[in-house]
């Protein structure tokens, strides 16, 4: 399906509107920030519904929330950084870096695992979520870098490499906690911790004043909510959420944690705002961090010939590459990147457009995929509900 034409109808904003209301009038969703950017102006920028329903608290652009996922891609540019500023080289054996994290293959081989590989999600390995109650990474306690507050790297990675390898590295993708392996090795080859290093690499240079590892502004952080039988309920302290053959196992509080380990998948929190500046300084070509040659890796699908879990959908350095609209039944276009987080958000950069989207909102997993998303793009588009 062809996307709009250019620029965005006048109604668009309109139509968003309807969409964000809609599903907090549902109760689908409590809150949500919702910005819309063309060609690096701000089409549209909404903060709608609470950021704590049970003080009546409002929602306001400056919010700060967990990012789960959204911290995926703040990650993947500080390793690309690295590479170029040539402490890494996404051929290099993880091994190199943590020499005692071995995982093995069901027949006990071991095999090499690179980099990129990690950066990719072609590494072998999984996340708890993804299995079913009894799956190994479950029986293992794996953390996916949402739950178990004061669990170190350390513990972690042995719990991981306990469990053999999906698939031969390089054979298959599935995603995974690599991306929390990967901040290990880069913060071990860098000679620093990860929080520190993605400030001094993504966030400082970019003015990402609100983003980080720790939370900036308690104040301004919002309060998670799921999805519940009736609509969204308040997250307790240890809160799971059926998702597929499994359950995301969230403990809101592990970002007060200072002894939890530093999940380069999901640990960072932050503002839409400072997302935004990620993404418009990719789709511009790097901005202040990294090389338009590198952005432009980044933003390409870089595992031609593996299949993900999401029809039409590749994979680039860091977030998943649209290869098939038809396949992946969107009206966004070939070569649209994106991805969100599991506390309830969604963004993506649609490059034939010069469109920048970016929707957090304080409830998982409704925030994320379903209805709420889809409506929300198929809004901008133009595409009838």
């Amino acid at each position: 399906m062809p996307a709009i034409a250019a620029p965005l109808d006048s109604n668009f904003g309109t139509r968003v509107d309807q969409v964000v209301d809609r599903a907090i009038e549902q109760g689908r969703i409590v809150g949500a920030v919702i910005l819309v950017a063309r060609r690096g102006e701000l089409l549209h920028g909404r903060a709608a519904g609470l950021a704590d329903r049970e003080s009546q608290k409002p929602l306001t652009l400056d919010a700060i929330f967990r990012l789960a996922s959204v911290t995926k891609p703040i990650v993947a540019t500080a390793a690309l950084a690295l590479v170029e500023a040539g402490v890494i080289n996404l051929a290099d054996p993880l091994a190199k870096f943590i020499p005692e994290f071995r995982p093995r293959l069901a027949d006990g081989i071991e095999p090499i695992i690179t980099l990129r590989q990690l950066l990719t999600h072609t590494a072998g390995l999984d996340y708890g979520f993804r299995q079913a109650a009894d799956g190994p990474y479950r029986r293992a306690r794996v953390s996916d870098g949402l739950d178990q507050p004061g669990l170190s790297m350390a513990a972690n990675l042995e719990r991981i490499a306990s469990v053999p390898l999906s698939y031969a590295p390089g054979t298959g993708w599935g995603y995974s906690v690599a991306m929390d392996v990967l901040g290990e090795a880069m913060a071990r080859a860098a000679g620093i911790a990860l929080p520190q290093l993605v400030d001094r690499l993504v966030v400082e240079p970019l003015g990402m004043g609100d983003t980080g590892f720790v939370v900036r502004d308690r104040a301004r952080l919002v309060t998670p909510y799921a999805d519940g039988p009736d609509g969204a309920i308040a997250m307790g302290e240890h809160h799971l959420v059926p998702f597929g053959e499994g359950a995301i196992s969230f403990s809101p509080g592990r970002t007060f944690d200072a002894a939890s380990f530093a999940s380069g998948g999901t640990g960072m929190n932050g503002t839409a705002g400072d997302v935004l500046k990620l993404l418009e300084a990719l789709r511009r070509g790097g901005g202040t961090v990294v090389s338009a040659r590198t952005a432009a890796a980044m933003t390409t699908d870089a595992i031609m010939g593996l299949d993900t879990t999401l029809p039409g959908w590749g994979w680039g350095l860091g977030f998943g590459i649209l290869r098939d609209p038809v396949a992946a039944a969107t009206p966004q276009n070939a070569g649209t990147w994106r991805w969100g987080g599991v506390y309830g958000h969604s963004w993506f950069v649609d490059p034939t457009l010069d469109l920048s989207v970016v929707a957090l909102t304080n409830t998982a997993i409704a925030g994320m995929t379903g209805a709420f998303p889809d409506a929300l793009r198929d809004a901008i588009y133009g595409r009838q509900a």
